[in-house]
C-alpha cells in the first residue's frame, strides 16, 4: 500500500510534510475571510454586522459538512492502516452520497429560517435586509460545498495534503479576486454590493471542488468513488456518523455561542457586535493554520492507530501540540502589539477601534491554553473517539463560557464578556488534557480485547 509510510517516516519530518500544506492553504483561507469582510465592510459598517449575524448559521452548513468530513477521512484512514481497501472505497463513496444529501437538506432549512433567525437579533430593517441579500445567495451552493469538502477529506486520508492545498487555495483565490469584481462592478461587470460577496463566495467553493474532480480524474488515488457503493450501507453510515455527528456539533457550537454572545453584546450596544464579529474573522488567521496542523494529524493518528503503533501516536500528539502552541504563540504577540491596526482593518470609526483593542488584548490571554484542547479534541477524533471529543467542544463552547460571560456581564459590564473568553480556555485545557490521556490509555489496555462501547462507536471495534 502506497500509505504504508505513514507509519515508517520519522513523526516530526512526517507531520510538517502532511500538514504544512494544510497550513498554507489554511492561511489563505484566512486571508480570503479577511479580505471578504474587508470589502464587505467598505459597502457599510451595516454590512458587515449583517455578516456577522448570519456567520452562526453559516457556520452551521460548515460544522455539518466538514464534521462528517471528519467521519469519512477517520475511517478511511482507519481501514488504510488495516489494509482493508474495499471498505476504504465503500467509505469514500458512501460519504459522498450523503454529503450531497446533507447539501441539499441543509440549503432547504437555512433558506427557510434565516429571515426569523436575523430577527431575532436585532430590529434594524437595513440590517436584516442585507443579511437576506447575502444568505440567500451563499446557501444555493451548499452542495458544491459539500462536494469539495468530501473530496478534501478524501484526499487528506490518502495523504495527498499537496493537492488539497491547490485546490483549496484555488477556490480562495478565486474568491478574493471576485469579491472587489462583483461587489463594486469592476470593468464590465456590474455592481452588486452584498450579493456579490455572496456570489463570490460559492463561485470560489464551486471552483474548488470542480479542481478536486480533475485532479481525481488524471491523477488518481488509491481510494475509489465506485458506483457500486454508493447504494446505502447503514453499518458503514452509522460508522461515520458516530464520529461525524460529535464532530459536526464540535463545529457548529461556536454558531451557539456567538449568538449568545450577541444577545448579552447588544445590550451594550451594536458596536460590540460589531467588534465580536471582527474578533472572529481575525481569529480565523490563528485557529484556522492550527487547524492545519490538526488536518495533518488526523490521518497520520487514524492510520496508526489502525496500524496498533501506539507509541507512534502518542509521538503525533505531542508533537502536534508543540506546532499548535508556535502558532498561538504569534497570534498572541500581535494581539498584543498591534490591536488597533487589526481592527482598523473593518472600520475607521475610533470608538469602535478603542473598544476593539481593548477586547483583542483581554481574549488573547487564552490563545496559548487553548493549544491543548484544540490538540486534543482534534486528536479524539482522528482516532474515532467522537464523543470525548465532543465534551471538550462543550465546555469549550457552550456549559463553560456562556453562563460565565453572563455572569462576569453583570459583574464587570462589557469586559467582563471578554474575560470569559480567557478563563474558559484555562479551565477547558485541564479537562481536554485529563480527558484525551484518560480515555487513550483505557483504549491502550483494552486494545487485546473485544472493544466495548457504551454510547459510542471507536474505530477500534470497526475491524
Amino acid at each position: 500500500m502506497e500509505q504504508t509510510y505513514m507509519k515508517e517516516q520519522p513523526i516530526l519530518n512526517l507531520l510538517l510534510k502532511m500538514s504544512l500544506p494544510m497550513v498554507v492553504s489554511m492561511l489563505v483561507n484566512s486571508l480570503y475571510n479577511i479580505v471578504d469582510s474587508f470589502f464587505v465592510a467598505k459597502i457599510s459598517e451595516n454590512a458587515m454586522t449583517a455578516l456577522s449575524l448570519v456567520f452562526p448559521v453559516q457556520n452551521l452548513i460548515n460544522a455539518v459538512m466538514i464534521g462528517f468530513g471528519i467521519g469519512i477521512n477517520a475511517v478511511i484512514s482507519f481501514y488504510l492502516g488495516a489494509a482493508d481497501q474495499k471498505k476504504a472505497d465503500q467509505a469514500a463513496s458512501q460519504g459522498m452520497l450523503l454529503g450531497t444529501f446533507h447539501g441539499i437538506l441543509l440549503m432547504i432549512i437555512c433558506l427557510v429560517v434565516i429571515h426569523p433567525f436575523l430577527s431575532l437579533f436585532t430590529n434594524d430593517a437595513e440590517i436584516v435586509n442585507l443579511g437576506l441579500r447575502y444568505s440567500k445567495i451563499v446557501f444555493l451552493f451548499s452542495v458544491f460545498f459539500a462536494w469539495e469538502l468530501v473530496f478534501e477529506k478524501v484526499f487528506q486520508a490518502v495523504g495527498k495534503m499537496n493537492i488539497s492545498m491547490i485546490c483549496l487555495m484555488s477556490g480562495c483565490l478565486v474568491n478574493i479576486f471576485l469579491d472587489p469584481v462583483l461587489i463594486f462592478g469592476l470593468g464590465p461587470f456590474p455592481s452588486l454590493g452584498i450579493e456579490g460577496a455572496a456570489l463570490a463566495t460559492g463561485l470560489g467553493q464551486t471552483f474548488s471542488a470542480i479542481l478536486y474532480l480533475i485532479f481525481y480524474m488524471v491523477a488518481p488515488i488509491s481510494v475509489k468513488f465506485r458506483r457500486a457503493y454508493f447504494k446505502p450501507d447503514f453499518a458503514l453510515c452509522k460508522k461515520m456518523y458516530s464520529i461525524g455527528i460529535p464532530a459536526s456539533l464540535n463545529m457548529a457550537l461556536p454558531s451557539l455561542l456567538i449568538s449568545s454572545l450577541n444577545v448579552i453584546l447588544a445590550g451594550f450596544g451594536q458596536s460590540y457586535v460589531f467588534v465580536l464579529g471582527v474578533y472572529y474573522k481575525l481569529q480565523t488567521f490563528l485557529y484556522l493554520p492550527a487547524n492545519g496542523v490538526i488536518q495533518g494529524m488526523r490521518p497520520l493518528i487514524g492510520y496508526n492507530y489502525g496500524a496498533k503503533e501506539h507509541s507512534r501516536v502518542n509521538k503525533i500528539y505531542q508533537t502536534s501540540l508543540i506546532l499548535v502552541l508556535a502558532i498561538m504563540a504569534v497570534g498572541t504577540v500581535l494581539c498584543l502589539c498591534i490591536p488597533g491596526t487589526l481592527i482598523h482593518l473593518f472600520t475607521a470609526t475610533p470608538a469602535t477601534i478603542k473598544i476593539g483593542s481593548s477586547a483583542l488584548h483581554i481574549i488573547c490571554l487564552g490563545f496559548l491554553v487553548s493549544s491543548v484542547s484544540v490538540t486534543s479534541s482534534g486528536a479524539l477524533e482522528g482516532l474515532g473517539m467522537g464523543l470525548p471529543s465532543l465534551i471538550i467542544s462543550l465546555c469549550r463552547y457552550t456549559l463553560i463560557i456562556i453562563p460565565l460571560a453572563f455572569l462576569l456581564s453583570l459583574l464587570q459590564g462589557v469586559s467582563g464578556v471578554w474575560h470569559a473568553f480567557w478563563i474558559t480556555e484555562a479551565i477547558t485545557a485541564i479537562i481536554s488534557y485529563w480527558i484525551y490521556h484518560r480515555k487513550v490509555r483505557a483504549e491502550y489496555y483494552s486494545a487485546a480485547e473485544p472493544p466495548v462501547r457504551c454510547g459510542e462507536s471507536h474505530l477500534s471495534g470497526l475491524t
